[in-house]
């Protein structure tokens, strides 16, 4: 049995990092970026007003105030998309419309808040600096800008950045294909009679639902029953697949025969972690294929995804940060535990005026939905602890943002 660090450390280096691949933008959210990019514009390509408001002289309203505003004549009107034909001149305005280019002869804007019209003339309450309300050429991006490099994350900013350049498509690391295979008699498909001593294949949707938050693609491969002959079928239906994950059949007992195949089909480089939940794990290659056989528990299996999988998938996807966000969190309650294994306790996670506290989301069976489905992170327990008292602080890995 070896340790989760070990664990990790193993899988992580023999997982790869796949290849990239030309995408249309939006194929491209939250993936990332495989090269380096550069603006062949200035952005924005000309002096355009940043609010609603009058170009003007800022000379001539310099003096102005609400006791004493300043009367100028507006000369036209310009709408964002046009361009002004009149110049601004000494004593002259034009009515401005947010994102419109600067007129010739104007250094300013005034806001409207700050003016009132009457018929052809305007009068200015407040006086503006050259240059105030104005968004120059290139502020933002000045072409032969590199605006995003190799390995930067492809967020909603981003993309909107791509796409202001005029890239339509990008070169990205591919999604991951993640096959997931549920093993045992007992299981069944969610349409099928549950009959006695059958269960629904719950883990099949969980981890599908796990992988798809992981920027992965999953690829459900059915069940397998407990023989070596479907074991066998099931998973070299899997093995074109990025990573492979099966549920069940990785324990000591004789109908348990994910670990048998592993062994035959290919190498097995694990089969224990010291870890509760999820200490019957196997990991091996077939045919150079990473594969993942987690515990048929549900809870077990969703926990053991969270360490070891959603880890190599990030890894997969070209992303340098791979385990979750952790946070100090004050325990409202004393919490034992056994020694020699390292506990991940489902936990409610609430933050009060800057301060983390948690509380487990109930009972801790690695066989109940209940308690995870409630939980905001998993409290992770060191394995020389015995007890955690109230009031101590302990490890969270967040399993989303809190504000969820």
């Amino acid at each position: 049995m070896i340790s989760v660090e070990e664990a990790l450390e193993t899988i992580l280096g023999k997982v790869p990092i796949l290849e990239a691949e030309e995408c249309d933008l939006l194929d491209a959210v939250d993936r990332v970026l495989a090269e380096d990019v550069v603006s062949d514009t200035d952005i924005p390509p000309f002096d355009n007003s940043a609010m609603d408001g009058y170009a003007v002289i800022a000379a001539d309203v310099s003096d102005t105030s609400e006791s004493e505003p300043v009367e100028l004549v507006v000369v036209e009107d310009v709408a964002a998309g046009y361009v002004a034909e009149a110049e601004v001149t000494p004593g002259t305005a034009i009515r401005i419309m947010t994102g419109a280019p600067m007129p010739r002869g104007a250094d300013s804007v005034v806001m409207v808040e700050y003016t009132q019209a009457n018929e052809d003339k305007v009068r200015v309450s407040r006086p503006v600096k050259a240059g105030e309300n104005v968004r120059y050429r290139g502020e933002d991006v000045s072409a032969k800008d590199t605006v995003l490099k190799s390995g930067d994350v492809l967020r909603a900013a981003q993309i909107g950045l791509l796409a202001a350049v005029g890239r339509a498509r990008v070169k990205a690391i591919r999604r991951p294909v993640i096959g997931i295979l549920s093993t045992g008699d007992e299981v069944v498909d969610l349409d099928a009679p549950l009959a006695p001593g059958k269960i629904r294949n719950s883990n099949s949707y969980s981890l599908a639902a796990q992988v798809i938050a992981a920027g992965a693609i999953p690829a459900r491969l059915g069940i397998a029953l407990d023989t070596e002959e479907d074991v066998v079928a099931k998973i070299g239906n899997g093995l074109e697949c990025d990573a492979l994950i099966t549920t069940g059949g990785v324990s000591v007992g004789d109908y348990d025969m994910v670990k048998i195949v592993l062994e035959r089909l290919g190498k097995m480089v694990f089969w224990k972690v010291a870890m509760r939940p999820g200490q019957p794990l196997a990991f091996g290659l077939i045919s150079g294929t990473p594969v993942f056989g987690l515990p048929g528990n549900p809870t077990s299996s969703m926990v053991s995804f969270e360490q070891f999988v959603r880890p190599s998938i990030r890894k997969m996807s070209g992303r340098t940060g791979l385990g979750r966000v952790e946070v100090e969190a004050i325990l409202e309650e004393d919490i034992k535990k056994k020694p020699d294994r390292r506990y991940f306790m489902r936990a409610v996670v609430e933050q009060r005026d800057g301060v983390y506290y948690a509380q487990l989301a109930g009972p801790q069976g690695s066989g109940m939905l209940r308690p995870i489905a409630s939980a905001d992170g998993l409290l992770v327990l060191p394995e020389d602890a015995t007890q955690i008292k109230a009031g101590e602080k302990a490890t969270v890995q967040l399993l989303h943002p809190l504000e969820d």
